[in-house]
This record gives C-alpha cells, sequence and structure tokens, in this order.
C-alpha cells in the first residue's frame, strides 16, 4: 500500500530513510530530501495520511499526530452530527410541551371558577395562563431557531472536516521526518509500519468516537441508549455520569474524620510541645516589634536596613513603615511581620538542612519530591482542616499552615543550587585538602547561594500569601482586615490592607536580599 496513492520513482535513495520507513521508502526518502532541503516552505503532500487520519498516525508510531487529529476530527464529526441529525431545540420543545400542559391546566381551573362564580379567582387563573402562553412562545421561536441552525452547523462541519484532512495531509510528511531525526539519535523509536499500532490506534478510535457523537448530538442520550439496550446502558451504566455516587466518598470521609480524631487524642502532648515552640518564638517577635515603643522599632528597623542593605533599601524602608503608621496600622502590621517573620525563619532553619541534604543524595530527594510536590500544589485552605484538628485556632497554627505551605521553594532551590555546583570544583578542592565541612561551607554553600537566596525571596512571598488564609483560623493581623474587607465589600480598606501587607513581607525580602548582595559586592 502507498502512503501517497501514486508510484514511487526512482531517486536517490538513502539508506537510513529505507531502513526506518521500510515500506515506500523511496516516496519518503523524496519528502524527506524535499523538507531539509527547503529553506522556507516545503509543499509536501501524504494522501494516506489524509484520507486516514490519526490511524495513519497510529500504524507509523507518531502518537502526537494521532491524538491531536483524533480530537480535531471528532470536533468536526460532532457538528456534523448535530447538523445532521441532532435533536436542535429538544430541550426547548421539552419545555413549550410542558407550558403547554401547564396552560391547558391553568384554563380549566377558570372555568371550574366559573361555573362555581368564583369570578375573581377565574381571572387570576386566566392571568397566569396569559403569561405562561408568553413564556411558551419565547420557548417555541428559541426551538425554531435552533433547528434551522442544523444547516449552518452541518455546513461549519464540513469546513472543519476539510480543513483538518488538508492539515493531516499537508503536516503528515513533516511529522514523519522529525520523528526519522529523532530515530536516527534513538533508534528505539519506532520505525515502519506497526500493525499491532493500527489495531490499537482503531480500537481507540471505536472506543472514543462512537460514544462522544452520541453524547453530543442526541438530547438524551441515557435515555435513547436505555431504550437500544433494555435498560442496561443508560440506567446502570449512564454515559452521561460516573455510575457509582458518592458512597464510597462518604465512608472514605468518616475512615478519615476516625483518624484524625485519633492522632489528636494519642499524640496532643505531641501537638502542645509544637505549638509552645511556636508561640516563644512569636511572644519574642511581639515583645520587640509591639510592646517596645515604636519610635525605638522603627529607628531600629532602617538602621538595620541601612547596615544590611545599603541606602536605598533604608529609605524604602523608612517610606514603609511611616505609611504604615501613618494609616493606623502599625500594630496589626507588626503582628503580620512577627508571623510573616516566625513562618519564614522556620522554613528557612528547617528548609535549607533539607535542600541540601536532597542536593547530596539522589535517593532522599527522590523520595521527598512527592511529599514536596503535595506540600505544593495542595489548595491552602486544605492545609487549615488539620492544623485546626491537632493544633487548634490561632497565631501558633497559622504560622504552621504557612511552615507547610511556603517551605518547599527554599528546599527545591537550595537542593538545585548544591546539585549545580560543578563537580570539578568539588574535585579540586578535595585535592587541596578540604574535609566535608570546609567543602561544603567554603565551596558549595557559596556557590549555591544565588539559588538559595531565590528559595528564601519565594519563601518569603508564599508566607505573604498565606497571612490572609491565616487569618480564617484565628491568626490576627493585617490578614484579619483584609477578611473584614472582604465579607463586608469594603473596597478601599482591603487595598490599603493590601498594600500594608505588600510592604511588610517588601521591606523583609529587601534587607535579606541586599545583605546577601553587598557581602558579595564586598568579597
Amino acid at each position: 500500500m502507498s502512503d501517497n496513492g501514486l508510484a514511487a520513482t526512482p531517486s536517490k535513495l538513502d539508506s537510513s530513510v529505507a531502513e526506518f520507513a521500510k515500506e515506500n521508502d523511496q516516496y519518503y526518502s523524496r519528502q524527506f530530501e524535499k523538507i531539509q532541503g527547503t529553506t522556507g516552505f516545503a509543499f509536501s503532500w501524504n494522501t494516506m495520511a489524509a484520507v486516514f487520519g490519526p490511524l495513519w498516525g497510529a500504524v507509523r508510531g507518531a502518537w502526537g499526530f494521532f491524538w491531536t487529529f483524533l480530537v480535531l476530527e471528532l470536533f468536526a464529526l460532532v457538528q456534523l452530527g448535530r447538523g445532521l441529525w441532532g435533536e436542535l431545540g429538544a430541550d426547548q420543545i421539552a419545555r413549550y410541551e410542558k407550558l403547554l400542559v401547564n396552560i391547558s391546566k391553568r384554563e380549566e381551573q377558570a372555568k371550574d371558577l366559573v361555573a362555581a362564580g368564583d369570578a375573581a379567582g377565574a381571572e387570576a387563573k386566566l392571568k397566569i395562563a396569559d403569561n405562561l402562553k408568553r413564556v411558551a412562545a419565547e420557548a417555541q421561536e428559541k426551538a425554531e431557531l435552533a433547528a434551522n441552525e442544523a444547516t449552518s452547523i452541518f455546513l461549519t462541519g464540513l469546513v472543519l472536516l476539510i480543513v483538518v484532512k488538508l492539515l493531516e495531509g499537508f503536516l503528515a510528511n513533516r511529522t514523519y521526518e522529525k520523528q526519522y531525526l529523532k530515530w536516527r539519535a534513538n533508534p528505539a523509536i519506532q520505525s515502519g509500519i506497526n500493525r499491532a499500532n493500527a489495531w490499537f490506534g482503531g480500537l481507540l478510535l471505536l472506543a472514543i468516537w462512537p460514544l462522544t457523537l452520541f453524547r453530543f448530538t442526541v438530547s438524551d442520550p441515557d435515555g435513547k441508549l436505555s431504550a437500544l439496550t433494555g435498560g442496561f446502558i443508560g440506567d446502570k451504566i449512564t454515559i452521561t455520569e460516573f455510575p457509582v455516587g458518592r458512597e464510597y466518598f462518604a465512608a472514605l470521609a468518616k475512615k478519615g474524620d476516625y483518624g484524625f480524631d485519633w492522632l489528636a487524642e494519642h499524640f496532643s502532648h505531641v501537638f502542645e510541645g509544637i505549638t509552645k515552640v511556636i508561640r516563644t518564638v512569636l511572644d519574642a517577635l511581639e515583645i520587640i516589634l509591639i510592646q517596645t515603643p515604636w519610635p525605638v522599632v522603627m529607628i531600629v528597623i532602617v538602621v538595620m536596613a541601612f547596615r544590611l542593605a545599603g541606602i536605598r533599601v533604608a529609605i524604602f524602608t523608612a517610606a514603609s513603615l511611616m505609611y504604615l503608621a501613618f494609616m493606623g496600622l502599625w500594630e496589626m502590621s507588626m503582628i503580620t511581620v512577627a508571623l510573616i517573620g516566625a513562618g519564614a525563619f522556620l522554613c528557612i532553619i528547617i528548609g535549607i538542612p533539607l535542600g541540601i541534604w536532597f542536593g547530596k543524595s539522589k535517593r532522599a530527594y527522590a523520595f521527598a519530591e512527592p511529599v514536596l510536590d503535595f506540600m505544593q500544589t495542595m489548595p491552602a485552605f486544605v492545609y487549615l482542616i488539620p492544623i485546626i484538628a491537632f493544633f487548634g485556632t490561632g497565631k501558633p497554627p497559622g504560622v504552621l499552615a504557612t511552615l507547610i505551605f511556603a517551605m518547599p521553594p527554599v528546599i527545591r532551590l537550595t537542593a538545585l543550587g548544591m546539585r549545580g555546583v560543578p563537580e570539578t570544583t568539588k574535585e579540586a578542592a578535595t585535592a587541596f585538602g578540604c574535609s566535608k565541612w570546609q567543602l561544603l561551607t567554603n565551596v558549595e554553600l557559596p556557590l549555591a547561594m544565588p539559588s538559595i537566596m531565590t528559595g528564601i525571596n519565594q519563601t518569603i512571598l508564599m508566607s505573604l500569601s498565606m497571612v490572609v488564609i491565616a487569618s480564617l483560623i484565628g491568626a490576627e493581623g493585617l490578614g484579619a482586615l483584609i477578611l473584614e474587607a472582604l465579607q463586608y465589600a469594603a473596597k478601599g480598606q482591603g487595598l490599603l490592607g493590601g498594600l500594608a501587607i505588600l510592604l511588610c513581607a517588601m521591606v523583609i525580602d529587601r534587607i535579606a536580599q541586599g545583605m546577601y548582595r553587598r557581602k558579595v559586592e564586598g568579597s
């Protein structure tokens, strides 16, 4: 069978193309030569790919081609099916018929009321019937409009199918030429025709196309299937929704409740100990930031910013603190800084050692990676459920939620920085007599520091994002101000509070990043 529908003519034949294509190799040799020898667009047409579409991709092992055009052809076929036999406007027709029954019922009631001498009641029923008639007329009009769209939908589907077939014919050889280049680099990639793949592709088409076409072209697919199969498919096994209900979900949810209760009861002393440690850190920060007179705190922070990060960061810090003070948000801001500071501090002192370990041990990182993925991708609100179950409400649970959510970046980027240290540099340091500790502190950590500082930056910003969410469990601070603004749609309050949170995080980050930059510039 010729893939282009034409007899192959003798030409220069690359032996590797012959080995790759196996069947109709002369045709592919000419097409590949044309594609590779043309700087712009090379006209290359494959008739068999245009005719058989996704099946051609399955036979030749071009699975990207198969899936792309399976979806595109299915979309075009759905439009054709809707135009040919789709019950357009069926929902409006059903609504119209129900309205007619209701109108008839109201009119009968009105007749009965007239016979009983209740003219006022009869008039009310007739008014309802008149209103329903207007609604029924609108439904009938919509149904007629939907039915009239059948021709345009059919023509749209036909045009789409022609366009898809043209794309298949024009892109097939280019796709196959790219597969050929990959095969030359990796001979394990499929070459030639694989008939088992053809059967597999055909089964996929049969599994996907008929049900999808039926689902999108018939108004009541489950009802129609139930009538065709005697109630087996459509009643017992539906295609519009999964046949199994929420019974498994309910059973597992009960098990989860029992598990949380058991852990909270048997390990309460552990959770209380963790809460005490975090509360100690928070209390120390709040004593420094809140109970100390505000001018002293402001002067110390500005001087620290100047000494550690330079004059520009000091000016920015002073302006930010003045904004917080003049807006009357000083105490709330210091609570927020304490929360962000405690969360970021715990993330850093735990995350950097873990990142160093994972950067040095591929096995440890392979074990930790799914855990980090879970921590980073799980919605932040979900963390509040076990946090409340084990630690209650208040500021320490808010810090713990921040710890779980904001730690993965510093771990990942520290591990990335450690793995990025050149092996030749480490070998040279070891050859000069460095111990493992000296190698870590004098070679690996300094070279990995840009990546580590980026991780610290991301951790601070993610700690900031948890401030508002943690306010839901009583973490207080500016997050509570934002939560109140959300509850009462106070747009100005929310904007000013959000700006205050942003400034708090930027001050912390600019001081930390500026301290590192000055250290690098001074070394």
